[in-house]
């Protein structure tokens, strides 16, 4: 089982090759490829973790599409003063398929 731990949109996702994850949106269309930045690779019994040997490793990701996250609604109310606040937000979000990891 080769599997890696990359650094996604200023989160850590644990990927293996034909895996898709959802990441903060990523700068390119539908088809472009990505290079995702390895921090450890499992090769079956064999870790890696040292900065030079990971330096060589490369994950590759496809980009399938654009979407956007749930909608989060964020409230404010003080009591007795008469505020309110109410606003919405939805994160912008990329989702990719993992190609590669060598």
């Amino acid at each position: 089982m080769v599997y890696a731990i990359v650094r996604a949109g200023g989160r850590q996702e644990k990927v293996s090759v034909g895996d898709f994850v959802t990441l903060n949106r990523v700068a390119g269309g539908a088809g472009s490829t990505i290079q995702l930045p390895a921090l450890l690779l499992v090769d079956g019994d064999k870790i890696t973790t040292a900065a030079a040997d990971l330096a060589k490793v490369t994950v590759t990701a496809e980009i399938l599409n654009d979407l956007r996250g749930p909608k989060i609604v964020i409230q404010k109310f003080k009591n007795k003063t008469g505020y309110k606040k109410r606003q919405g937000h939805r994160q912008e979000l990329t989702k990719v398929k993992i190609t590669g990891i060598q």
